[in-house]
Parts: structure tokens; C-alpha cells; sequence
């Protein structure tokens, strides 16, 4: 079993994430606690900027570390470093642009929805991918906070690194994606109170090194809770898609989401009608499983089009390329997200 003169040996070397200076330097290792029976570890670290995207990173390291080194769980919580160890550590350091100030030429888009469940995210993914295609920088912000999705849909299996102290997102199909996915470790729920998700969600757009996008799609937690009013609020201006089903209770729910979004001076670009019908591959015919009129009763409420209408289909099987949630470019589904992307941009022009 490992023993406590170990776990901070191994900790020791580890540097914070943001001074850059090592556990040991900044004394940052404040409590530790071992179960034996279990060969559990429990830590209480002090770093100089808790509840942030360096911080998660920081805990998956600290948590591989320890695994390594043979402990079966670990535990850890976060304080922050005095102000006597941060007067003597921090420098002055440039910030580059954050996303928020408004003036990089990103163009942000909230992909909305008034409930869970309705494809919200399979929509997120698929219009950046046909972006994309496109030729548009893109990149996907998965806020969805407590039902994260957006890795396991495209397929992305390897996590976030940082250089310096900025995060670099993961890159698929030319695609450029954060998520807090990334920084939980075995699917774990999430259990983190508002204003410690504020942090984090903030933390993905001044801390991650975007580059230069044309378009940011940010994938909007369901519903008009606080996490989707505080990033209606944070962001300077955004245009907004809002995805349905044909349902009557599914349309009535979206209005709302709808509605925060013209409260908070979004433009809304379009409806996105999804699990619109099923069209047998045999016979051709269409299935209206969910109804019909959703979508465009919703698009009238809201002064606004439907940009497309997505049937109940499932993306062809690759044999080499995992991605669950992306239909192909050839696909007929694809094809409609193709149309929905082009549409957008020249709404947006």
C-alpha cells in the first residue's frame, strides 16, 4: 500500500497550472488521507486558480499519476493558494483575445433546444461538420454541461493538452472541439454548483486556443435554466438555432428557448425540425412517427423559417472511422445538413 511520505513524493514535481511552479514550491499540498482497505487516496491541493479548465486538466494529471502508482481511486478537492504564495509566484503574463471581447470575427452560434432528447447535439455536430465541408473554421463548444455528448458522437477518443497556459481542443473532421467531457474521468455525474460551472464554461472561451474561426457552434444545455441564461448573457452577440420534433409538446417547450434567446437580443436563424418522419428503405414511405407541424408552427411563433427537416436515420457504418453521430457527406441525411449549413451562411453574409 502506498503511504503518504510516497504520495507527495510523486506529487512534489507536479507544477500548478498556472504559476508554473511545482506542488513543492508553493507548498500546495495541504492534506492527505489513505484507506487501506479500499487503496483509496484522498488529496487537498491548493492551486492558484481553482474551479477552471486547467484545473480539470491538472486533476486527470494528478489522478494518472497516482493510478500509476497503484492506487485504486482517488479523491480530490481544491483551495486556493494564499495571497502571500500568489504575490510571490505570480508574474505578469499577456492574455491573448478572448472570443468574448466580440471582435475576433468569430461568429458564435447556439444550437437550442426547450427540452432533452430531441437531437439537439446529433444537430450540434453534424452542421459544424458540414461547415466544414465547406471549407469554414469551425469549431464546437460543448456547454451541454450535465449531458455532454459531443466526443462520443464524433468518435474522439484522445483529450485536450496545454501549452503554456492555454488548452488546445481536439480536432476532428476538421472540426476543433472542447468539451467538459474531457475532464471527467469514467463518465463520471457532474456535481458542480452554478457559479463553479460559470467558471468552467468561461474558462472555454478565454483559455482555449481557437485560432481563427469562422464559425464557434456552441452545443446550449436544454431548456431555460441557469447555465443556458448565463451563457445567453456572457456571449456579445449570437445567432441561435433551435432544433424541435414534430411534436406539439416538444414545438411548446422550444418556445421558450426560443424566447431567452430574442430576451437576450440573439437572432434566431432558423427552426431545425429533427425525427421528422421515417422513410422505409423498402417501400419508400414516410412514417410520421411524431406528428407533424412542430416545426413550422414553431417557426411561426418565433418569426422565423425552418431551415430543414431531418428524418429518423442512422449514419452508415465505416469500418475504420468511429464517429456514431456524424452522417457521411453522401449520406441523404448528410446531404440535408449540407443544405441547412449553406443555408445558414447565406443567412449570415
Amino acid at each position: 500500500m502506498i503511504t503518504k511520505e510516497q504520495v507527495v513524493d510523486l506529487l512534489h514535481p507536479l507544477q500548478d497550472p498556472h504559476l508554473h511552479r511545482t506542488l513543492e514550491e508553493t507548498d500546495g499540498i495541504e492534506e492527505i488521507k489513505i484507506k487501506e482497505e479500499k487503496n483509496h487516496v484522498s488529496v487537498k491541493i491548493a492551486i492558484a486558480q481553482p474551479n477552471t479548465a486547467e484545473q480539470m486538466q491538472f486533476q486527470q494529471e494528478i489522478v494518472n499519476v497516482l493510478k500509476g502508482a497503484g492506487v485504486a481511486t482517488v479523491g480530490l478537492r481544491f483551495n486556493q493558494l494564499s495571497d502571500e504564495i500568489l504575490q510571490q509566484y505570480a508574474g505578469a503574463s499577456e492574455e491573448s483575445e478572448s472570443l468574448l471581447e466580440g471582435n475576433t470575427g468569430t461568429t458564435f452560434i447556439g444550437i437550442a433546444s426547450g427540452k432533452g432528447g430531441v437531437g439537439k447535439s446529433t444537430v450540434t455536430v453534424n452542421l459544424a461538420t458540414s461547415l466544414a465541408r465547406l471549407g469554414k473554421k469551425v469549431g464546437i463548444i460543448d456547454a451541454d454541461i450535465y449531458g455532454f455528448s459531443v466526443p462520443d458522437m464524433m468518435g474522439i477518443e484522445e483529450r485536450p493538452v496545454v501549452r503554456g497556459e492555454q488548452i488546445i481542443p481536439v480536432e476532428r473532421f476538421g472540426v476543433k472541439v472542447i468539451s467538459m467531457g474531457f475532464f471527467v474521468e469514467d463518465n463520471s455525474p457532474i456535481i458542480w454548483r452554478g457559479p463553479m460551472l460559470g467558471k468552467m464554461l468561461t474558462s472555454f472561451f478565454k483559455e482555449v486556443e481557437w485560432g481563427d474561426l469562422d464559425y464557434l457552434l456552441i452545443d446550449l444545455p436544454p431548456g431555460t435554466g441557469d447555465v443556458a441564461l448565463d451563457l445567453h448573457s456572457m456571449l456579445p452577440s449570437c445567432k441561435e438555432v433551435i432544433v424541435t420534433t414534430p411534436h406539439p409538446t416538444a414545438a411548446f417547450v422550444a418556445a421558450r428557448a426560443g424566447q431567452m434567446a430574442i430576451k437576450t437580443e440573439h437572432e434566431i436563424l432558423g427552426v431545425i425540425e429533427n425525427m421528422a418522419y421515417f422513410q422505409s428503405a423498402l417501400t419508400g414511405q414516410k412514417e410520421f412517427v411524431f406528428g407533424q407541424g412542430g416545426g413550422p408552427k414553431l417557426a411561426e411563433q418565433l418569426q422565423t423559417e425552418v431551415l430543414g427537416q431531418l428524418p429518423l436515420q442512422q449514419p452508415y457504418e465505416e469500418e475504420d472511422i468511429f464517429a456514431p453521430g456524424v452522417y457521411q457527406a453522401d449520406h441523404p441525411t448528410g446531404k440535408i445538413f449540407l443544405s441547412i449549413a449553406n443555408k445558414m451562411i447565406k443567412k449570415m453574409s
